[in-house]
Parts: structure tokens; sequence; C-alpha cells
């Protein structure tokens, strides 16, 4: 459905993609982990997927257990930068998150406003009020394991590396919505 979709328009301007997986429990104090990956548009088409891991903890009036897919549209170099440095990265930090437009209205006029676009999807229950800090950082071992050798997030994004065959269903899921058009109604 058009109004679940990030909009064409929004997709194609993206510079990278970062797909992460998290599971958030808490009682007063929470905690939060995960991994996932990111890919760069690079001059030569999609790099192969960096690995990422997710931490995070929390203190305040919550209760719950959540398990939340998000993906992250990075619209400027500098997102892409900040994780093709493998250090930390602060959600609400250094670069802030915006939830990105959805729906066929926004389609038409969006223009990248925010550094990063986030989608998400959530199962299970969670609530309350707290203060919360959350880092992403590079999986080393992943992406050794991935690539056969050591590697780092930066030659992985910039496309320095050439992606395993594994990636080949990722990159032509990231490349059909350049080579697919929709057909104008007649």
């Amino acid at each position: 459905m058009p109004e679940k979709s990030i909009p064409r328009s929004v997709f194609q301007d993206a510079k990278g993609f970062a797909i992460l997986t998290v599971i958030k429990a808490g009682f007063i104090f929470s905690g939060r982990g995960g991994t996932g990956l990111v890919v760069a548009k690079t001059p030569k088409g999609w790099s192969g997927p960096s690995a990422i891991t997710v931490g995070g903890i929390g203190f305040g009036f919550q209760i719950g257990v959540n398990a939340t897919e998000f993906i992250l549209v990075l619209n400027t170099p500098e997102a892409v930068e900040a994780f093709a440095k493998g250090g930390n990265f602060n959600i609400g930090g250094s670069i802030s998150a915006t939830a990105g437009p959805v729906g066929r209205t926004a389609e038409a006029g969006v223009m990248p406003m925010a550094a990063i676009y986030t989608y998400s999807q959530s199962q299970g229950i969670f609530g309350g009020i707290s203060i919360e800090g959350t880092a992403i950082v590079e999986a080393p071992d992943t992406n050794r394991e991935y690539y056969h050798r050591d590697v780092s997030p930066s030659e992985i994004l910039s496309g320095a590396i050439k992606p395993p065959p594994g990636a080949k269903i990722l990159i032509d899921a990231l490349q059909a919505p350049y080579e697919t058009e929709e057909e104008p109604e007649k």
C-alpha cells in the first residue's frame, strides 16, 4: 500500500540505508540491542552491506517488551559518513532522526529535510517516559566473516570493496525502484 511505503522520491534521493532489528525490554531501567546493516549509494551503484550492532540503555517510568524493525534513510553524505567511521553513532546526538514522510501526497513534494528519515514497524507492548541513549557501531567480526578478510566500514560503504555474491539480492532490491517506473493510466 502506498500509505505504508517509503515514497519513491525519498527512496531515489537517498544516499544510503541502515536496516536494523532492535529488541527493547524494561521495567524502570530498560535495555535494547540489535543488529543490522548499512549500504550506501556509490558512483558505481550500491555498496556491499556493512554490519552494525545497536545497544542502549534507558531510565524512567517505563515497562514492556517490543521488537522494532527500522529503516533509516540516509539523506546526506554526512549521514553515510557517520556509519562509515565505524565509531559510535548516537541517535538524538550529533545527527537527529526524523520520522519519514509516508503517503500519496508525500510522494510528489518531499525534499529531504533531515539527515535521516526513520521508518519503523513494532511488535509487542512498551510504554512510558524515559531518558535514553542509543549507540550504533560497526560489527567488525561479522564484516570479517562475510567478506573473508578484515575490511573497514569506510572501505565497504565507499564501494572500494566488491560486494560478495550473497549481497546480490539486497542490491537488486535497492536498484528496483530506479528501474521500474509506474505505467501511466490510459
